[in-house]
């Protein structure tokens, strides 16, 4: 096998992990260049530098009891006074962990929301 394409071959793998070799082939086909299945195949299992690293869903499921979502919600009263309501929420639960409403919230009264909801 020339060279050039054993080199091309391998930035293609290492471009884009997800590929296999059929999927490089049929790319190494539409450039014109003729290699059989079975050499890109053979080159990439000796060639391989390391697994791809781990996707976004794996990740989400391996830190998902960890996980929380903060908000601030602006709710107008009755008579159109306003209010900060804040909201933290599990995401491994699905539940409210913690919540508290304010009509002037400040830094130091958002702090004292996270820490008490830890």
């Amino acid at each position: 096998m020339d060279p050039e394409v054993r080199v091309l071959i391998l930035k293609m793998a290492d471009a884009n992990p997800p590929w296999g070799a059929p999927k490089i082939h049929g790319e190494l086909l539409e450039l014109g260049i003729v290699v059989s299945e079975r050499t890109v195949s053979n080159l990439l299992r000796r060639h391989r530098r390391k697994p791809p690293s781990q996707t976004w869903r794996t990740f989400i499921k391996n830190h998902m009891p960890d996980m929380v979502g903060v908000d601030f919600l602006v709710v107008r009263t009755i008579r159109f006074r306003l209010l900060f309501a804040f909201v933290i929420l599990s995401h491994a639960r699905r539940r409210v962990v913690h919540f508290n409403v304010t009509e002037n919230p400040t830094a130091e009264w958002t702090a004292q929301q996270v820490s008490e909801a830890a």
